[in-house]
C-alpha cells in the first residue's frame, strides 16, 4: 500500500484556502500562531535582579544578579562586597536552583507543536484530497493532536511551577537572606530592582491557551474519522423512512 508520504510526494500541490473557513483548519492556524508565541516568549529570555548593600561607613552599592533561559540559576554568579574595614574585596555568590528541565520541556513542546501545525496546514491547504480520501489521515491526526494536548497540559503545568520557583529564587528579598554581610547589623541591605517577568507570565498563559486549542480541536478532527461517521449511521437509519 502506498504510504501517505509517497502520495504527497507524487501528488500535485494545489493551494486552496477554503478549508480555513472550517473549524478544523482555522483552529490549526491558531495553534500554529500560539505555539510560536509560547516558545518565543520563553526561549531567549534574560533578566536581572538587584540588591543595595551599604557597608558601615561606606556609600551604598547596587549589586546585580543576571540570569537567562534555560534558568540554570546556580551557574549565574554575582559579586558582593565583604564589608571588611579598609578593604574593597568582594565575595562571589550564586543564584540558587536549576529549572532547566521544566523550561526546556515547555519550549520543546512548543517547537514540536509548531512543526506539526506547519506540516498539517500544508496538508489541509495543499493536499486536502489526500487527507480525506482514506481514514488513516484523520485517525493519525487525531492521535497526534490528542497527544500534543496532553503534553501541553504537562509542560504548561511544569513550567508554571518552575516560573514560580524562578520568581522566588531571583527576588531581591530572598537574595538578601543569602548574603552574610546583610546578617551583620552594622550593614544595611535593601531590595533593589525586581526582574521583569511579564514576558514569562505571558508564556504560561499561551501554554494553557494552546491546551484549550489542541484539546478542542480533537472534536473537529474526530468528526473526520470513521468512528464518528459509523456512530451516526444507526441513528440516521432509525430516523429515516423505511421502504414499504
Amino acid at each position: 500500500m502506498e504510504s501517505v508520504a509517497q502520495k504527497v510526494l507524487t501528488s500535485r500541490f494545489s493551494l486552496d484556502l477554503g478549508p480555513l473557513k472550517e473549524p478544523l483548519a482555522f483552529i490549526r492556524l491558531l495553534e500554529w500562531v500560539f505555539s510560536i508565541f509560547a516558545f518565543a516568549t520563553t526561549g531567549g529570555y534574560s533578566g536581572a535582579s538587584s540588591v543595595n548593600v551599604q557597608c558601615s561607613g561606606r556609600p551604598s552599592q547596587e549589586i546585580h544578579a543576571d540570569f537567562n533561559y534555560p534558568f540554570r540559576l546556580m551557574e549565574h554568579p554575582y559579586n558582593v562586597p565583604d564589608c571588611v574595614v579598609n578593604q574593597t574585596t568582594t565575595a562571589v555568590y550564586y543564584l540558587t536552583g536549576d529549572h532547566t528541565s521544566s523550561a526546556q520541556f515547555y519550549v520543546c513542546i512548543g517547537v514540536l507543536a509548531f512543526l506539526y501545525s506547519t506540516a498539517t496546514l500544508v496538508l489541509y491547504l495543499g493536499y486536502q484530497h489526500l487527507y480525506r480520501e482514506s481514514s488513516r489521515g484523520p485517525i493519525v491526526d487525531l492521535l497526534v493532536t490528542a497527544a500534543l494536548a496532553f503534553l501541553w497540559l504537562a509542560s504548561s503545568s511544569a513550567w508554571a511551577k518552575g516560573l514560580s520557583d524562578v520568581k522566588w529564587a531571583t527576588s531581591p528579598s530572598f537574595i538578601i537572606t543569602l548574603l552574610d554581610v546583610c546578617k551583620d547589623a552594622k550593614n544595611h541591605c535593601t531590595a533593589g530592582t525586581i526582574p521583569h517577568m511579564g514576558r514569562l507570565n505571558a508564556s504560561v498563559i499561551f501554554g494553557f491557551l494552546n491546551l484549550i486549542l489542541w484539546g478542542g480541536n480533537c472534536w473537529f478532527i474526530y468528526k473526520e474519522t470513521p468512528f464518528h461517521k459509523s456512530a451516526n449511521q444507526p441513528a440516521e437509519v432509525e430516523g429515516g423512512v423505511r421502504p414499504s
